[in-house]
């Protein structure tokens, strides 16, 4: 049984690595829209191919403008971290029990 928990500990590290990857990526994609860079820069397409899908997802379901800011980014953050206290979390906990 310990290799099953050791497998569910393997898998909640990776993927909170992951989500905290992918929240460092939403928040540099976010500084980045302040700035206006090039859009043909290979890093700054790089980055809209990675958060736009996401975030336009979300302002299909609710209405994500406010005056001239757009906060899907900020909801999608918010999701990120919800993730990381409820999924990872009860795969670190399984594991644990499960040692």
């Amino acid at each position: 049984m310990f290799i099953v928990g050791n497998l569910f500990s393997a898998i909640a590290s990776i993927l909170d690595t992951l989500l905290d990857i992918y929240l460092l990526v939403i928040v540099v994609r976010v500084l980045l829209s302040w700035v206006r860079p090039d859009p043909y820069n290979p890093i700054v397409r790089t980055l809209n191919r990675l958060v736009d899908p996401v975030t336009y997802r979300i302002s299909r379901i609710i209405p994500t403008r406010v005056g001239m800011v757009d906060i899907a980014p900020f909801i999608l953050m918010l999701c990120i971290i919800f993730f990381q206290r409820f999924l990872v979390k009860s795969l670190a906990d399984m594991a644990i029990r499960m040692h």
